[in-house]
């Protein structure tokens, strides 16, 4: 296995640590907590919440599955289709949260990663 293989692999499970944690803590921590109307606003930004989450789990399996491919123009399209997805949410996090939130950390390693992996 190239080492470029073991980066993708890395990237891709990082990614899909940190989809199942956003899920997680959101569930838990801010809409467990957070009250708001109308309850169908409540339920829109809930599954915008969870949009990120489905979108960074499935770029993690693409990711995952990317070395198997034996495509490498399917590499570089996946590879960057995660820096994109993992880039701009590391920008709005360390924008948002004023670099207090380790989730922007953890995302820019992810795409550090896959760009190592191309």
């Amino acid at each position: 296995m190239a080492m470029r293989d073991t980066l993708l692999y890395a990237s891709g499970t990082l990614g899909l640590a940190a989809a199942f944690v956003h899920g997680l803590l959101g569930e838990t921590r801010v809409f467990a907590r957070a009250r708001i109307e109308p309850e169908r606003l409540g339920r829109l930004i809930r599954g915008v919440w969870h949009c990120s989450v489905v979108a960074w789990a499935s770029v993690a399996v693409l990711l995952i599955v990317a070395p198997w491919m034996g495509s490498q123009m399917a590499r570089h399209w996946i590879v960057g289709t995660a820096v994109v997805i993992y880039g701009f949410s590391a920008i709005v996090n360390a924008w948002v949260m004023r670099g207090r939130h380790f989730g922007w950390i953890l995302l820019a390693i992810i795409v550090a990663l896959a760009l190592g992996g191309l």
